[in-house]
């Protein structure tokens, strides 16, 4: 099941409001260079991009893509789009010298494949900076997670609440940086560099 664009942009405008609009305003802000953003959505990072970076997105859906350009039409941001998915991505190694992912990561069918491709798009050094809710570090919010992930997997586009996508990054070609925990542990921005 794919959840619609509108949709999406009218869950995710309170969860703005409150927050993400400022933990993405301080890490795709310091994107720099050639950049690709993965799970580019309906373009919600456009607006806090550096003018000088050279921006490519993809998205898996078409939906969510057409409204990422109205927003980059709206904006005056050059950006290149394109339907792609995180774990087979169209270009050549070692071209991007930042890599961004915001709530991306829960919803990938294979994480370690995308983050291979990460990392062989990367030039050395590269910068991979994510926000994602993650598995919470409290036994019982944990448990709670691992009990709705299936029904919400369903509802939201194959998101899983639970995944430790802090531990798959640290354990698959990339040095972490800095960690930013938000909401007691369930969001994370994660700065990381290639190897």
């Amino acid at each position: 099941m794919t959840m619609h664009a509108a949709i999406y942009d009218g869950v995710m405008r309170p969860v703005e409001k409150l927050f993400m609009h400022e933990l993405r305003r301080r890490l795709v802000g310091t994107a720099r260079g050639r950049v690709l953003e993965l799970g580019i959505g309906t373009g919600a990072n456009l607006p806090y991009y550096p003018a000088e970076t050279e921006l490519t997105g993809i998205d898996p859906n078409e939906g969510f893509l057409e409204r990422a350009r109205q927003r980059a039409h709206a904006l005056g941001r050059p950006v290149t789009l394109l339907a792609a998915h995180a774990e087979a991505l169209p270009f050549a190694d070692r071209s991007f010298d930042t890599v961004v992912a915001t709530l991306v990561f829960c919803t990938v069918t294979d994480p370690l494949q995308a983050l291979s491709e990460v990392h062989r798009v990367l030039k050395p050094h590269g910068q991979f900076k994510l926000i994602e809710h993650v598995r919470m570090p409290n036994p019982l919010g944990a448990r709670v997670q691992d009990l709705v992930t299936p029904l919400w997997k369903h509802i939201a586009s194959g998101c899983h609440l639970n995944r430790d996508t802090l531990s798959l990054v640290q354990a698959n070609g990339f040095q972490v940086e800095s960690v930013r925990e938000h909401l007691n542990g369930l969001i994370l921005e994660i700065e990381a560099c290639a190897l």
